[in-house]
């Protein structure tokens, strides 16, 4: 055996081996006879499931579940990002509906917005205006007399803040061992390196999402809050001798939403049931 070829084998038995792996994640190994998807049970559908499951709702044991809380009225509150991808999806309606979602889990009696009418509108004209007697005025009528309380969710924050991106090219590698080599197998395992390519990339957004509780009756603030959290996006793709594989994934903003709003609520829940 040359000593020029000794350092190629490993090269050459690396390469073989990620061929066979990248080969063995392209075999689908069986299908769901109700999943119309061309790719159920393979190994995409596998990974993609994975991924999309700890994306989906997970519902928050509250702390005072089992206490009933006063009633209370969520009025839309306002989107102070400037960010087009997030301003675009949700609007304060959408951030309300979530939030009367996960008051009514936490045993909070809630008052359906589409019950107020324009009862609602008037209150939240008067009070954003910040004239309190005409925002009293109107707690006065109808089923705003039972309120005790009016909250309001604000997204104060979302913004995508870092990106990464790395990656490997095995282009010149290879021609470097083909050249050293100078056999045939070294060749091969040229071939073999050049082909590899590997890509990855992460970008995080940062949203930040505040609460406050209004008494019903003064207009006045009883409490507020504030949380934020992370959004991670990634995706990484693989390549070797023509076969790739890739995947793609993280939280949607709609998951991000409904999370805060989920940590918001805990935080009333607790404190101030």
């Amino acid at each position: 055996m040359s000593h020029n070829t000794d350092h190629v084998r490993p090269l050459q038995r690396l390469a073989a081996a990620s061929l066979a792996l990248l080969l063995a994640a392209c075999v689908t190994t069986g299908t769901d006879p109700n999943n119309p998807s061309p790719t159920s049970g393979g190994s995409t559908s596998d990974t993609a499931n994975a991924m999309a499951d700890k994306a989906m709702y997970k519902p928050v044991d509250y702390t005072n579940a089992n206490k009933k809380g006063p009633a209370i009225v969520v009025i839309p509150g306002e989107v102070k990002s400037n960010n087009a991808s997030f301003t675009q999806k949700f609007g304060p309606n959408n951030i309300a509906d979530y939030a009367e979602l996960e008051l009514g889990k936490a045993n909070f009696k809630v008052l359906e917005r589409a019950d107020m009418g324009p009862l609602l509108n008037e209150f939240q004209l008067a009070y954003t205006m910040g004239d309190p007697r005409a925002a009293r005025k109107v707690l006065q009528k109808g089923k705003f007399k039972t309120t005790k309380w009016v909250m309001k969710f604000d997204i104060l924050k979302a913004e995508p803040v870092a990106q990464a991106n790395q990656g490997f090219d095995g282009q010149a590698a290879g021609q470097l061992i083909a050249i050293g080599a100078g056999s045939r197998g070294g060749a091969a395992a040229g071939v073999a390196v050049g082909s590899v390519k590997v890509e990855e990339s992460t970008g995080v957004w940062i949203i930040g999402m505040r609460y406050k509780i209004i008494n019903a009756n003064t207009t006045e603030q009883v409490a507020t809050g504030y949380a934020e959290a992370k959004m991670e996006l990634g995706a990484k793709s693989t390549s070797v001798l023509g076969v790739s594989s890739g995947a793609s994934g993280g939280l949607t903003l709609d998951s991000m939403v409904q999370r805060l709003v989920q940590q918001n609520v805990f935080e009333i829940d607790k404190k101030y049931k």
